[in-house]
């Protein structure tokens, strides 16, 4: 077993050592001839982190706002992503921080760490509860009052015990979670994450096609291009746009421990602006084509108008594929957020202790804490889409704002003084 120095054990920051090892002469590799993770793994890695669940709401969003204010704010929302991302890499490189919890421990202490990993625990924890849920409505079905909708393993095989959502969300979770939690790297994840990513682009493919076939044909209406106000309450309603659009940037906490695996770490700000490339030309188009296809209908849930008779021969075969495509990215999605959401709980609880992925018994029994706890939220909790909103408007916009613009007035500020103390030091 590696023994950490004093100081590492005494606390988890350290001058530009990762949380797990690299090629370095004093820390022993977690698998015997990694070498580093490669630029495209990294760009998977992290372009999955970006496209989880919010990318159905996209289109929903483009409704509120109208077609060009809307592709205008997901454009913006692209840009303001990489200039945040941006200061969290200038900063880490002049701190020397391996971690965002670091940084933030940099400008403001353990409080200001102890906060961050709070927002990204209840914000990672929000969203994979929410993706269990979706995960669920697409197998075995939705009911809302009197109205059920089916699942498509429902369509398939019947109503049987096996095909009821606690029954398949155990065997997801055993058999689809369970072994890509298990990994200690994210490299590891990169070919489910480009798996996920290609599914995304599937999705685009159909929607776009779809939308193309029915322009053709006459049957679509020209889409609104401006926001429809006509009172206070829906210039209000505006502003739930919000949330949507911040959650559909977030992915912040994965940037560290991907750039700390990549073979050469200064390549992290190509990789993160050839992510935001490639996710915000999925973003735009989805919603472009999303909204073009059903207009005024769109609902929060693009996925739900899918249900329905697309007007278009073997429109349930369609149907099909677009939801069970859309399942199963999101459970490629899951074990890129849920690795972050690992870390940051441990160091959390364990603040002191040595890297999570250095005590086997700390690392299973968290995973398993944290896959029990999703679970059981999934299974209990009927719909938590407020709740998503509600960590959207909050946790997620102070993880991917707030907080790198905050150090970065943080550590400027104490630059500027360091520098002016400097100059008036006798020589």
């Amino acid at each position: 077993m590696t023994i950490l120095p004093s100081a590492d054990r005494k606390c988890r920051r350290s001058p530009r050592i990762p949380l797990l090892p690299q090629k370095d002469d004093d820390y022993e590799p977690l698998e015997s001839g990694f070498d580093g993770a490669s630029f495209s793994g990294a760009v998977f890695n992290l372009s999955t982190t970006i496209v989880g669940a919010g990318i159905m709401a996209l289109p929903a969003a483009v409704k509120q706002l109208g077609m060009i204010p809307g592709l205008i704010m997901i454009v913006l929302g692209s840009m303001l992503t990489e200039s945040s991302i941006d200061m969290i890499l200038r900063f880490s490189r002049a701190s020397k921080a391996s971690t965002y919890s670091s940084l933030a421990t940099d400008a403001f202490g353990g409080a200001g760490r102890s906060l961050l990993q709070l927002c990204i625990v209840v914000n990672n924890l929000g969203m994979l509860v929410v993706y269990m849920i979706i995960i669920g409505d697409v197998l075995s079905g939705t009911s809302s009052g009197v109205v059920h909708n089916t699942g498509v393993m429902e369509e398939w095989f019947g109503l049987h015990w096996w095909t009821t959502r606690s029954s398949l969300l155990l065997l997801t979770t055993l058999l689809v979670f369970t072994p890509l939690i298990s990994f200690k790297r994210v490299d590891s994840l990169r070919y489910t994450s480009a798996l996920s990513v290609g599914l995304a682009i599937v999705f685009v493919i159909i929607t776009a096609g779809i939308a193309m076939m029915k322009l053709i044909n006459g049957s679509i209406e020209m889409p609104r291009l401006m926001p429809k106000v006509i009172d206070q309450a829906s210039f209000w309603k505006l502003l739930t746009t919000i949330p949507v659009l911040v959650t559909a940037y977030i992915c912040h906490h994965n940037v560290h421990p991907i750039e700390n695996e990549l073979k050469d770490p200064m390549q992290m700000k190509s990789v993160m602006k050839a992510s935001l490339a490639l996710c915000s030309s999925v973003y735009v188009a989805t919603s472009f084509f999303g909204f073009l296809l059903f207009g005024d209908q769109t609902l929060d849930d693009v996925l739900g108008n899918f249900d329905g008779d697309l007007g278009l021969p073997y429109s349930s075969l369609l149907s099909d594929v677009v939801r069970v495509s859309y399942g199963i990215h999101l459970m490629l999605v899951f074990p890129i957020v849920f690795f972050s959401l690992r870390l940051n709980i441990d160091g959390l609880l364990f603040p002191y202790a040595i890297p999570i992925a250095f005590d086997n018994r700390r690392f299973f029994s968290v995973t398993a804490a944290l896959m029990g706890f999703i679970f059981v939220g999934a299974n209990f909790v009927p719909s938590i889409w407020d709740a998503f909103q509600f960590t959207g408007a909050t946790t997620a916009i102070t993880v991917g704002f707030i907080f790198p613009a905050a150090i970065a007035l943080s550590l400027s500020y104490a630059t500027v003084w360091f520098y002016a103390l400097t100059q008036r030091s006798p020589i």
